[in-house]
């Protein structure tokens, strides 16, 4: 059963990763909106 453990993990990481890439990308994007709208 050990492989069950180690599948679970596999897609935790993938998950986490996956999920850290999107809250980055989201956070640069409001970060050039905010610019934006001082500017204006």
């Amino acid at each position: 059963m050990w492989y069950f453990a180690w599948i679970l993990g596999i897609l935790l990481a993938c998950s986490l990763g996956i999920i850290n890439g999107l809250w980055l990308e989201q956070v640069e994007t409001n970060e050039k909106e905010e610019q934006e709208n001082k500017q204006d």
